[in-house]
């Protein structure tokens, strides 16, 4: 990618995301204390010279609260964007007033899987925000609920966050919740859990604790936290999990006393901003099965993928699609970009993923 803003400030650049039971009330409609106090914090940060993106939830929920008449949250698609189409210029109103108190402007940025899978609209959407910076503008992104129904599956906007820290080549990824961060056990079933305050792996044993989400009004949880901070630590970025109702909880988060919150530090092996465009933004359209002899080229000699190494293929995928690369035992191994077809494999006779389009998920 070319030299912009992002390359220039990352080393203070932060992406900031709020789920939807901190930007909403016991109600469902919009906290707007919440929004002053980040607001005020981002303020402070732009002027301490960090570049900083929010992304904020929070427009199905305040949405049905405005049409809803008290009735149980829908679940079918076709209502959920419906009622996104209602929140979403309130949650926006509500976060362009708080910043007004401040002065400060804010631009709507609504992004689909599309923007992410899609190499030109991916390269679209990073210059959409750095003009936004360029203007001094604070970029405000959420989902495309209202027509993106697959944004609604996927679901929670941690993902997104950890797409968009990757996106712009954040330093830092800030995931603020309604707990203290990660806990040992789940509060509500052990009084006795305590804060862990930093991780330097995300292991099994740590996703299996991180349990399942603990609200009714949001799509996430603390597993869908642990798995956006994968994605960003395996990127190079910091990610920090911190209470959303804190006084002053960016600042704190970003500072580099440990007790607020929990950090997972950045792998030392950064994946390049292109792999980790392809491991994690581009939806796989197939699966390819490999023999033990490509395996052990893939991991142990950083070979490409070739024709004699596949015994199995599935998926409509064409050239330059995504697929995953499973091994002998059915084990996800790799994820690349194809160089052939899935009806052009038989036929094809030799590099079918080259090593510049692979990534080894399992080394990383």
């Amino acid at each position: 990618m070319a030299d912009s803003i992002w390359a220039t400030t990352m080393t203070k650049s932060v992406v900031v995301k709020l789920g939807t039971s901190s930007v909403t009330d016991a109600t469902g409609g919009v906290d707007y204390d919440v929004l002053v106090t980040i607001a005020e914090d981002v303020v402070q940060l732009r002027q301490q010279g960090w570049t900083v993106v929010v992304v904020t939830s929070g427009a199905i929920t305040a949405g049905w609260t405005e049409v809803g008449g008290g009735k149980d949250r829908p679940s079918d698609a076709a209502t959920l964007q419906a009622v996104s189409a209602v929140g979403q210029p309130l949650l926006m109103h509500a976060w362009r007033n708080a910043f007004g108190e401040l002065s400060t402007a804010v631009g709507q940025v609504l992004l689909a899987p599309l923007d992410f899978s899609h190499r030109g609209q991916y390269l679209h959407a990073r210059g959409t925000l750095e003009s936004l910076q360029g203007l001094g503008v604070v970029p405000i992104v959420n989902e495309n609920d209202a027509v993106a129904d697959e944004e609604i599956r996927f679901g929670d906007n941690d993902r997104l966050a950890a797409l968009v820290a990757n996106l712009v080549g954040a330093s830092h990824l800030v995931l603020l919740t309604d707990t203290d961060g990660l806990l040992t056990a789940d509060p509500r079933l052990d009084p006795s859990a305590t804060l862990i305050e930093e991780v330097n792996a995300i292991d099994a044993d740590l996703v299996q604790l991180a349990g399942s989400s603990g609200t009714t009004v949001g799509s996430g949880g603390m597993a869908s936290k642990l798995a956006a901070a994968r994605m960003a630590t395996w990127s190079g970025i910091t990610t920090v999990i911190a209470p959303a109702r804190a006084r002053s909880p960016l600042q704190k988060a970003l500072s580099p006393k440990t007790g607020f919150g929990t950090t997972l530090h950045p792998r030392a092996e950064r994946l390049s901003a292109r792999k980790s465009w392809i491991a994690f933004a581009v939806a796989s359209r197939g699966m390819l099965t490999i023999n033990q002899g490509a395996l052990e080229a893939l991991e142990n000699d950083g070979r490409s993928l070739l024709r004699v190494g596949v015994v199995d293929a599935k998926g409509d995928f064409v050239e330059g699609d995504a697929v995953e690369i499973r091994g002998p035992e059915g084990q996800i191994v790799a994820k690349g970009l194809t160089k052939v077809g899935a009806e052009g494999l038989t036929e094809f006779d030799d590099v079918v993923v080259h090593r510049d389009d692979l990534v080894l998920l399992r080394r990383v």
